[in-house]
């Protein structure tokens, strides 16, 4: 049975108190913060990934760094909840009292930690304490973190679709989990909504969209986006940290050919990683982008400040600017941003709604 997340929209009056010079203009890349003042000692888990995965962990990271924080990240060596609890024990112990964890797998040892440890802090990205019942349980030390992934996945497929035309296009996840498959349903939505609304004949067929089961299987989603490059797939959506690297690297490794494909990043902006140093161009068309860098960096200044929002689960959306695409877009037209920017401010005044559970009207 698959879990259900509990998600509270913030009002607009608690977006504005708590969030205040903080969030993201609604398609820029918050690479830069201004360092914070401050002696805090900030520490990380990292979760089954890298640090340097271009996605979730890096997202966090750079926030974190970005706070001018004291910081310092640990990997574990599995994916237990023994495993992540001690390595929070190990930083923990080294003075890092403000604890930063990526990742719903961190949800059983955020709920051991917050007790255990009731002089720390914690910030949990997508997900909340709870017991293995997933009745959430998110103390006054703790706060919760999520993302409207279904509205970050329409944009990017509605200005993917505008870019594109016409043609197939595919999606490859990572673990079969409420945020991942949120992004594939909202891109799903978005090319129906440009199919219908913008002029465009992009079709999603069943047998490429593909969970791997995992977000660090380089090699397997390099496999699987070459099975559907070769099918005459255009572009991939890829919501799959380790395993959409291996996208990455079989698109730009068929560009270099000649070969006319591309990749939809996630989570941040992942232009750079699709780069070809030869030639100059990226077959990173855009990234349906979460936010991460900047609730990392805002949770940070909060505990500065004295506001730290312990016991909430907040939801970064449209409506806060918690997510988008990135503002520079070198592969995406000024027609195709100009039309995705208006479809942004759709979603945020609720002219559009992005549904963010499946209807069964789309695949898986």
């Amino acid at each position: 049975m698959k879990k259900k997340h509990l998600a509270v929209v913030l009002c607009s009056a608690l977006v504005i108190s708590l969030f205040t010079g903080c969030a993201a203009p609604k398609q820029q890349t918050n690479s830069k913060f201004e360092p914070l003042k401050t002696d805090l000692k900030v520490g990380m888990v990292t979760d089954a990934g890298t640090i340097d995965d271009k996605s979730f962990n890096q997202g966090t990271w750079e926030g974190v760094q970005g706070s001018g924080a004291n910081s310092k990240y640990l990997k574990p060596t599995g994916t237990t909840e023994a495993d992540y609890l001690k390595e929070i024990t190990n930083l923990y112990d080294a003075g890092y009292k403000f604890i930063v964890t990526p990742g719903f797998k961190f949800e059983t040892a955020i709920f051991q930690a917050q007790d255990r440890y009731t002089d720390a802090k914690f910030v949990l990205i997508d997900g909340y304490p709870h017991t293995g019942d997933y009745t959430p349980v998110v103390k006054e030390n703790t706060v919760s973190i999520f993302f409207a992934e279904h509205e970050s996945g329409f944009l990017a497929g509605v200005a993917s679709a505008l870019q594109v035309k016409d043609g197939n296009f595919g999606f490859i996840g990572g673990m079969e989990i409420p945020a991942v498959q949120k992004f594939n349903w909202g891109f799903q939505q978005g090319i129906q909504y440009a199919n219908e609304n913008l002029g465009t004949s992009i079709t999603v067929k069943e047998e490429n969209v593909v969970y791997q089961g995992s977000f660090d299987n380089v090699a397997a989603g390099q496999q699987l986006a070459a099975q559907m490059y070769d099918k005459g797939v255009k572009a991939i959506f890829t919501a799959a940290g380790g395993v959409g690297v291996g996208a990455i690297t079989e698109a730009k490794e068929r560009a270099a050919s000649g070969q006319d494909v591309w990749v939809i990043g996630v989570d941040v902006d992942q232009y750079a990683e699709g780069l070809d140093e030869k030639t100059g161009k990226s077959i990173i068309l855009t990234s349906a982008m979460k936010y991460i860098d900047v609730a990392a960096y805002d949770m940070i200044k909060a505990e500065t400040e004295g506001t730290f929002p312990g016991g909430e689960i907040l939801t970064f959306d449209a409506k806060n600017n918690g997510i988008g695409i990135p503002e520079t877009n070198p592969n995406l037209s000024s027609d195709t941003i100009s039309k995705t920017n208006d479809i942004f401010e759709k979603i945020k005044s609720g002219d559009i709604i992005v549904a963010s559970e499946n209807d069964g009207t789309l695949i898986k």
